[in-house]
């Protein structure tokens, strides 16, 4: 037998066994909703009703996920149980019906095939009739096989009933997913407040321990060199006045970068990372291969999650190589940071944790896969809508 045949003749004897199952529970469901309607009304009773119903749903969950590969949440309370119960119960007859239906078809072609073959037929006369034409046999045959049609087609409805009730009563409700949604949404604002708290303050510790620091040793320079009476060291404080100058202003830009790269808006995305790259102290390799121009907030988390990346390999892991990739269509946008460095980074500590915060403020996903001993590989996943 062919393997696509193989397979789907599998499928088709495991779903017909859970809904075989399903018919089976549908009486004991039933019975225990109209058992329990009464038990309602007392609020004593109410709780060990509904516990009751979430363990019938329990094993319909299970049903619907071994033999109609159909998973559902089991986020859901006792009286969506019991609502659940009730509606499924009515299903799980129709699937009874059938299956009593395709039992009685069965039942009377063998009967029939059984009276016409054997030649003394079961309570007497011809299955067919005493008077027949000869294409009343074929005119059988092919009713049976229309009403093993509908049969299937009966069987195939209940199992589309089955999943579709599942999915409408367990699980969280609509109501639930929009308080769930606000409350991520409160603290994902409550996170990039927290995140761009942060990111100030390592600012100011840079202004401070960085350029401040540098222009205090200009100052001094330069007022040394004023008070100085020798020409040739007047000129040789010069010098260093103005290489202290020169890396003041390069610690300035890239405080400056850390704020916001203004490639962002001159040239987008893969200019800021090509900036990026270009000013790193280790070789960077930059693999950018989105077919449009991203959201300015997606382009943003993009480029700082890179940047942070390349940083703590740099500093942090030792890196001798770092690798971004960019990639992603209309939907999503995936940067991918892979570096060779020591390993051991976690989500949690340090920058991370702010880069994981400004992802999930725009819905995404962030991952990091750091090994001790490396390689490190930290992932964004932003949805551009």
């Amino acid at each position: 037998m062919p393997r696509a045949a193989d397979g789907l003749l599998r499928r088709g004897c495991r779903t017909t066994i859970g809904l075989a199952l399903g018919a089976v529970l549908a009486f004991a469901e039933a019975a225990y909703v109209l058992l329990t309607l009464p038990a309602l009304a007392v609020p004593s009773a109410r709780r060990r009703v509904f516990a009751g119903a979430r363990l019938l749903a329990e094993v319909e969950r299970a049903r619907l996920a071994r033999y109609l590969r159909n998973e559902n949440s089991a986020d859901y309370g006792g009286r969506r149980a019991l609502e659940y119960l009730a509606v499924r119960c009515v299903v799980g007859g129709l699937g009874a019906g059938v299956f009593v239906l395709i039992l009685w078809g069965a039942v009377s072609g063998l009967v029939m095939a059984s009276q016409f073959f054997s030649g003394a037929p079961i309570g007497g006369g011809d299955p067919i009739g005493d008077d027949h034409d000869w294409y009343d046999l074929p005119a059988v045959f092919l009713l049976g096989l229309l009403l093993i049609f509908i049969a299937v087609q009966g069987l195939i409805g209940v199992a589309t009933l089955d999943r579709r009730v599942a999915h409408r009563f367990l699980g969280p409700s609509e109501q639930d997913l929009l308080r769930r949604r606000v409350s991520q949404l409160a603290t994902s604002r409550a996170e990039v407040i927290e995140a761009v708290n942060d990111e100030r303050r390592r600012i100011e510790r840079d202004l401070h321990d960085g350029v401040q620091q540098r222009l205090v040793a200009l100052g001094m320079v330069l007022g040394r060199a004023l008070r100085s009476k020798d020409p040739e060291h007047r000129g040789e404080l010069v010098r260093q006045a103005h290489d202290e100058s020169q890396q003041a202003l390069q610690d300035l830009r890239e405080v400056t970068w850390r704020v916001y790269p203004i490639a962002l808006d001159s040239g987008g995305l893969e200019v800021a990372l090509e900036s990026l790259a270009e000013r790193s102290s280790v070789p960077v390799t930059l693999d950018y291969a989105l077919p449009e121009r991203p959201g300015a907030a997606v382009e943003t988390v993009a480029y700082f999650v890179a940047s942070e990346a390349v940083t703590n390999a740099i500093k942090h892991a030792g890196a001798s190589r770092i690798g971004i990739s960019v990639t992603g269509d209309e939907t999503m946008v995936t940067v991918r940071i892979t570096d060779d460095g020591a390993g051991g980074a976690q989500a949690s500590g340090g920058g991370l944790s702010g880069l994981a915060r400004r992802v999930a403020a725009v819905d995404g996903v962030f991952t990091v896969d750091s090994p001790a001993g490396g390689p490190t590989t930290i992932e964004a996943e932003l949805p551009c809508a």
